[in-house]
């Protein structure tokens, strides 16, 4: 045989050897559709195919994959207009389906969690919206998910919305209602001090009223906080001298 056609045969060779092999990462599943037919999921790994555009491979990542949502103005059930902003956690738990029933399933999800987005916030208060984040953000990823997997192959693992953006007059106006609140809870607190004095001093005059040595206690107390300012003239009186004085009143 001339050297020339065997330099052929090997060079034909090594082409279809090479349009035959694909290698597989461990985090991939290799689709392979011959003449536009499934034919098989490859494992990771190496993977031979059928050559000259029989067997078609396309690669699909089966790892966690993170989408950021833009800014999205929307009006709350209470009527308040906000900006959200979310990011979305999805991953392809069944190839064949991303491959065949999407054409694009990064776009299709992005889509249908913009639109899920719109729609739970649109049914949610503005209270809801602040406090109660977790349960509107397990919400988001319940539908996005029950709409996603069996049809695509995709599941949404985990839906976040990052920050809510209030207008002006609404961040002025919860503020001055905190504001108010928080005088509300002082002028409160100072009451019910008020109120418990009160009732100390009622119990304390009580004691007096029916035990006069307590009142002998109590004034010796005073003349030591006074004798201990600087100036002052102390002069003390006994009980006797005020028992006196009220036998004299009578």
């Amino acid at each position: 045989m001339h050297p020339g056609y065997i330099v052929l045969i090997v060079v034909v060779a090594l082409m279809t050897l090479g349009s035959s092999i694909r290698i597989v990462r461990q985090y991939e599943r290799g689709v392979v559709l011959r003449f536009g037919r499934l034919a098989g999921v490859r494992e990771p790994g190496f993977n031979l195919i059928a050559p000259f555009l029989i067997d078609r491979m396309t690669k699909m990542s089966l790892r966690i994959q993170t989408m950021v949502l833009e800014p999205q103005e929307v009006i709350t059930k209470d009527n308040v207009t906000v900006k959200v902003d979310a990011v979305v956690y999805f991953m392809v738990i069944d190839p064949v389906k991303a491959v065949i029933n999407v054409e694009n399933y990064r776009q299709a999800i992005t889509q249908l969690a913009l639109t899920t987005l719109r729609s739970v916030l649109g049914q949610s208060e503005l209270d809801e919206l602040l406090a109660h984040r977790d349960e509107i953000n397990h919400r988001l990823g319940q539908i996005i998910d029950e709409q996603s997997e069996e049809p695509w192959g995709v599941r949404a693992t985990l839906v976040e919305v990052k920050d809510v953006l209030l207008p002006d007059s609404m961040q002025r106006a919860m503020a001055r209602q905190a504001e108010a609140e928080r005088e509300k809870r002082a002028k409160i607190i100072h009451a019910q001090g008020e109120r418990e004095a009160a009732k100390a001093l009622a119990e304390a005059a009580e004691i007096i009223q029916t035990q006069p040595a307590a009142l002998q206690l109590r004034y010796l107390q005073t003349l030591v906080e006074m004798a201990g300012e600087k100036n002052a003239t102390v002069i003390p009186i006994t009980m006797d001298i005020i028992n006196a004085l009220k036998g004299g009143q009578k």
